[in-house]
């Protein structure tokens, strides 16, 4: 009984790290380029009171064995990369990835960090930046001074029109063997680690990389309807374990009570 409570206790600490996940993909169903997370569990280890293929004496064997686990645990948060829909803006730096493929952005302390969020502006300098300021590498140059027009090709050609003539250039997309592996830093970027490989850069269209969309966002991948379902599993999944604690506290209530 002492075990069940501690298999349980498990349970339903499990369960309050997958109602986490589930509550932080809902609060990012709007996160432009937000890709959802899933929680996966392992059991724990097992008491094994007989093991199968035991002998039992002449020549017989046990064909199964007589184990009980330990309850749960979580063991990652894995990363759904499928592509969330696209959301029509019109905005001349909005630029959507329809595929594989990451933006590259320079962080202050001059590493690169990774993200689908293509929702980028201009600074002061001209320079293409992220909602936070941070520079967007990868072939974007700032905008000439006087621009009235720029155009971004589904390859990734870039094309700014001046009165003074017309300028390119072109955009490259980092991609990685294992983007499941990247670790999310918040603010819609993601970093590279030793188990997401390193960034392989390519442009728009080549090497498995998806093509651009202007004027367009990609929205969050999340579907509510199906978190939903998850939140209700996560729930009962928590009160039957709860119900489980219950019934083997009454089960070492009676066990005292006999002694009576």
């Amino acid at each position: 009984m002492l075990r069940a409570l501690y298999s349980a206790a498990a349970g339903m600490e499990s369960q309050q790290m997958n109602l986490d996940v589930i509550s932080n993909n809902l609060a990012n169903v709007n996160t432009t380029g937000y890709k959802e997370s899933k929680l996966e569990f392992q059991d724990l280890l097992y008491q094994t009171t007989r093991a199968a293929g035991s002998q039992q004496g002449g020549g017989n064997e046990l064909p199964s064995s007589l184990q009980v686990g330990q309850g749960s645990i979580p063991v990652s948060t894995e990363r759904v990369f499928t592509n969330g829909e696209m959301s029509q803006t019109g905005g001349s730096l909005d630029i959507a990835i329809q595929g594989a493929g990451f933006f590259q952005v320079q962080m202050p302390d001059g590493t690169l960090a990774y993200t689908r969020d293509g929702g980028f502006k201009t600074d002061s300098e001209g320079r293409i930046v992220t909602s936070d300021g941070y520079p967007v590498q990868g072939g974007f140059q700032p905008v000439p001074t006087g621009t009235t027009n720029i155009t971004i090709s589904a390859s990734g050609a870039v094309t700014y029109t001046t009165p003074s003539g017309v300028t390119s250039s072109q955009i490259q997309l980092a991609n990685f063997n294992n983007p499941g592996g990247l670790e999310a830093e918040g603010h819609n970027l993601f970093k590279e680690t030793q188990a997401s490989g390193n960034a392989q850069l390519a442009e728009p269209t080549q090497s498995g990389l998806g093509e651009l969309q202007q004027g367009y966002l990609e929205l969050s991948n999340v579907s509510v309807v199906q978190e939903m379902v998850n939140l209700i599993l996560a729930q009962r999944a928590y009160e039957v374990n709860s119900k489980a604690v219950q019934a083997a506290d009454q089960m070492m209530q009676d066990s005292n009570n006999l002694l009576r």
